[in-house]
């Protein structure tokens, strides 16, 4: 059993007069959603009027999302507020985003002009590719206090207060979870993956076992979701000078139909690696974050659990892979960055169509280091409850496209 560090658990038993709430999480939203338009009309300058309706779809899809979430077995008190920041985040964002686009119409005409997106199975070094990617001095990757509060360019104590946001919740990761920095590390102030921007992706289902919600999710069409994804790029973009969008999520894999229905010119950047060393590394990764929501943590179950959903995300990409121009679409093996990252990375940047340079050279080292500190993370595939054989049934196909990317 994952023991509970002592700032969660005193965490806990602080907010633990709140955890009654979780008992009717209809009016917790209808609380949530009356503030996110108050958040967006004071930003507005404006107290009184309402946000213009017509979201009924967006915003009952996270009434769903909370319902379920409340339900979710073994949450703690601290993961009942989680669920609700999370879920007011994306109602405030939503929110924010039309706004914007209500007054500011000429945000839809931006051309989002071939995008860079890396995808691939989690721990396949998504993360580094898409840091090395966003080196270059003609490419933007969104930041995470960007992702986690989108605006137009805006005064610098807005921006302030935002990157202070994003600064307070990567330090209650590692207060909460402190071996989360060792295994996925978080900057404010650099790049992040769109999973925080995307309405639906599976995040939640990271952080306590949420089966009806899971069903719920796999059984969507995420076009709007993407469409969503485009308009707070698009709002990021106004106004500013235009570079091409470096973007990033293991989770896109699930859904590379629906990206490339919204973002039709974009390059396909695919990571790949053993799904066996995945799978074990991105269980022990969901086990020590999930710690922070759910007590006890059942380790077989987030096997079970993760087995399938990346099973199953991996059989739709390589069906919408077979529709993918072969130009738009680039193989990583694990061995570009993850083994020689100096001879990797010129190899990546030709096959995206961009120049290495000696000052993107420079800052290499900074961007494949590790945080100073950074303990080794250790990993079995036996602690949830899979073994080798089963995996590899599961990804026999991807196996075998994995096999003729090393030979290429």
């Amino acid at each position: 059993m994952t023991t509970v560090p002592r700032p969660l658990a005193l965490a806990n038993v602080l907010v633990r007069p709140m955890f009654r709430s979780r008992r009717d999480p209809d009016q917790v939203f209808d609380r949530l959603l009356a503030e996110a338009g108050r958040t967006v009309r004071r930003e507005a300058g404006r107290t009184l009027g309402e946000e213009p309706g017509g979201d009924e779809e967006f915003t009952e899809g996270f009434r769903l999302l909370l319902r379920h979430w409340a339900a979710a077995p073994d949450l703690t008190p601290v993961g009942w507020q989680s669920a609700q920041a999370h879920v007011r985040r994306h109602l405030t964002n939503r929110a924010r985003v039309r706004r914007l686009v209500a007054e500011h119409p000429a945000i839809e005409r931006e051309p989002v002009e071939r995008p860079v997106f890396v995808v691939g199975l989690p721990r396949t070094a998504t993360t580094l590719t898409h840091g090395v990617l966003s080196l270059a001095e003609g490419h933007r990757g969104p930041l995470l206090w960007e992702l986690l509060t989108p605006d137009l360019h805006t005064t610098p104590v807005r921006q302030r207060k935002a990157v202070t946001t994003a600064r307070r919740m990567v330090r209650g990761t590692e207060l909460f979870v402190p071996r989360f920095r060792d295994i996925h590390p978080m900057v404010a102030e650099g790049p992040e993956e769109c999973t925080f921007a995307l309405p639906h992706a599976l995040m939640p289902l990271s952080q306590a076992h949420i089966p009806a919600y899971q069903q719920w999710h796999c059984g969507r069409d995420f076009t709007a979701d993407y469409q969503h994804l485009k308009r707070v790029y698009q709002v990021l973009q106004y106004g500013r000078p235009r570079r091409r969008w470096v973007l990033k999520s293991p989770m896109h894999l699930e859904n590379l139909d629906a990206l490339l229905r919204v973002f039709p010119d974009a390059t396909v950047v695919w990571t790949h690696r053993d799904p066996v060393t995945v799978l074990a590394s991105f269980c022990s990764l969901v086990e020590h974050g999930m710690a922070a929501s759910t007590h006890p943590v059942d380790p077989h179950a987030v096997g079970a659990t993760w087995l399938e959903l990346l099973g199953r995300a991996m059989r739709r990409a390589l069906t919408a892979r077979a529709a993918i121009p072969p130009e738009q679409l680039v193989d990583v093996p694990y061995s570009w960055l993850g083994t020689d990252p100096a001879a990797g990375a010129p190899k990546l940047y030709a096959a995206v169509g961009a120049r290495w340079t000696d000052a993107d050279a420079a800052r290499l080292p900074e961007v494949v280091a590790r945080p100073k500190g950074a303990r080794p993370h250790g990993y079995e595939l036996a602690r949830y409850g899979l073994d080798r054989a089963e995996v590899e049934a599961v990804f026999a196909d991807y196996n075998a496209l994995r096999a003729e990317v090393d030979r290429a």
